[in-house]
């Protein structure tokens, strides 16, 4: 029952922790009290993409005569089976993850676990046995679950989070989303698209507040054109479930409102998972619901390390793994650079998607940098016409003083899988001039990146 590292949760941060210490040649235990592959396999990214492809997939079918096919009549669905489709996607991953586990040589340990002093964790598996193991270094990976306001408690059944609704017995006819971060817009895209009619709640003046203002106002007007009303500048004050659905009383500039829908969605963030884990006992420090760790994760107790979303990192599945795999690698002493929390990407699956990294314009002006701005609509992209989706933008901010590239914002079909060009550009410290003069292929969506570029240099050609 001794291990070189014990890593606590199985998802994104977690076996990506452990298949990397495996890898080094430590002897590896996981431990996961639900299922291999956390919230992000199971119950997060991965099962609504494949409810929003479901979704992409009826709207071609309502499309259908604009691409010269045949009109489809009436094209319909299961709304079951719609959702069995995307579990049975959850399944398969999770499943890969018990692959790579055996692979690795990695024991997995069902159970609940708790730290322990001296380097130990007590694992309770299912039928409340509790077992007693040991490791060198033990990495805490435990995740987080959907905050709950204290005036919008959630039941499971009328006023849900974000793992009900990936597994509703059947569609509302309507729901009220709030919050309008990435889970919040992504679950009011697909169940708009699939017939529910779907009002956004959000507290800030900007539906995705964290993005680039360009991004927010172009992405609210898609919305709001496919048919989801959006209310910003409110807030749900409470809920009434008495009835067969639910009454939410909403306080805007111009007084209080009240909306009725079958179902509210609560999608105000997360929570972390650090209640109940041993923390206080073993003296493990924590601030405002957050593990305080240094540079390379270390919590305040030797031998004790955090990742994920129980940090005060971005709570991305992407930075959980980077953490993961610089901690253990500084573990084995290899020469490991600190992650650059200014480069990482942020993706939102809706309908026009939306991708980001580094500054928005606000903010680089905040930051006093004198700027080269640039931005190519979609609409003028060959590609993208003849995909029948011109819907969109990219948008380059550039230092002008060195042409650093300091931030990038896209949206449109398909831009989550262009934002690593600006990612890595930007990690080897590209200039403006230096991607403007690497040659894009033609006709892609991605040459409207040095397209936008040549806008923000004053040359570009096809605006």
């Amino acid at each position: 029952m001794n291990y070189d590292i014990i890593v606590i949760g199985s998802g994104p941060g977690g076996y990506v922790t452990a298949i990397r210490a495996a890898q080094l040649g430590f002897k590896t235990a996981i431990i996961e009290k639900e299922n291999l592959g956390g919230i992000c396999l199971n119950w997060g990214c991965i099962p609504t993409k494949a409810l929003l492809k479901s979704a992409h997939v009826f709207k071609y079918l309502q499309q259908a005569e604009q691409y010269g096919l045949n009109k489809v009549e009436n094209p319909g669905f299961d709304f079951s089976k719609v959702i069995q489709r995307s579990r049975g996607v959850a399944t398969k991953m999770s499943g890969g993850i018990a692959f790579l586990m055996k692979k690795n040589k990695i024991d997995v340990i069902m159970g609940t676990a708790k730290v322990q002093k001296g380097k130990k964790v007590s694992v309770t598996d299912k039928d409340g046995k509790a077992t007693e193991y040991s490791g060198q270094h033990i990495i805490i990976a435990t995740g987080a679950r959907s905050r709950e306001l204290p005036n919008l408690p959630q039941d499971g059944k009328k006023v849900i989070g974000y793992r009900q609704a990936l597994n509703l017995p059947e569609q509302p006819k309507s729901m009220i989303v709030v919050g309008s971060g990435a889970i919040g817009i992504e679950f009011a895209d697909f169940y708009n698209t699939m017939g529910t009619k779907v009002t956004v709640v959000e507290f800030m003046p900007n539906i995705l507040p964290v993005e680039d203002e360009d991004t927010s106002k172009h992405v609210e007007k898609s919305l709001k054109k496919s048919g989801i009303e959006i209310m910003t500048n409110a807030s749900v004050e409470s809920v009434d479930t008495s009835g067969n659905g639910v009454k939410a009383t909403v306080k805007t500039a111009t007084g209080n409102i009240t909306l009725e829908a079958d179902i509210l969605l609560s999608a105000v963030g997360i929570a972390s998972n650090i209640e109940g884990q041993g923390f206080e006992e073993v003296g493990i420090q924590t601030d405002k619901g957050k593990v305080l760790v240094n540079e390379w994760y270390e919590t305040s107790v030797p031998g004790y390390y955090a990742i994920g979303d129980i940090l005060a990192t971005q709570a991305l599945a992407h930075v959980a793994s980077a953490e993961g795999i610089t901690c253990v690698e500084k573990i084995k002493g290899l020469h490991v650079e600190k992650i650059d929390y200014g480069n990482v990407p942020g993706c939102t699956y809706c309908h026009p998607e939306i991708a980001s990294v580094g500054l928005t314009e606000k903010q680089a002006k905040e930051k006093g940098y004198e700027l080269k701005v640039g931005k190519f609509p979609f609409s003028a992209s060959g590609k993208a016409t003849a995909n029948g989706d011109t819907d969109g933008f990219i948008k380059v901010i550039f230092d002008a003083k060195y042409g650093e590239w300091l931030g990038c914002h896209m949206v449109g079909d398909g831009v989550t899988d262009m934002i690593a060009e600006a990612v890595v550009a930007r990690k080897l410290e590209t200039t403006g001039h230096e991607v403007l003069k690497a040659i894009h292929p033609h006709p892609t969506i991605s040459e409207a990146v040095m397209e936008a570029v040549a806008a923000a240099y004053g040359e570009v050609i096809h605006i």
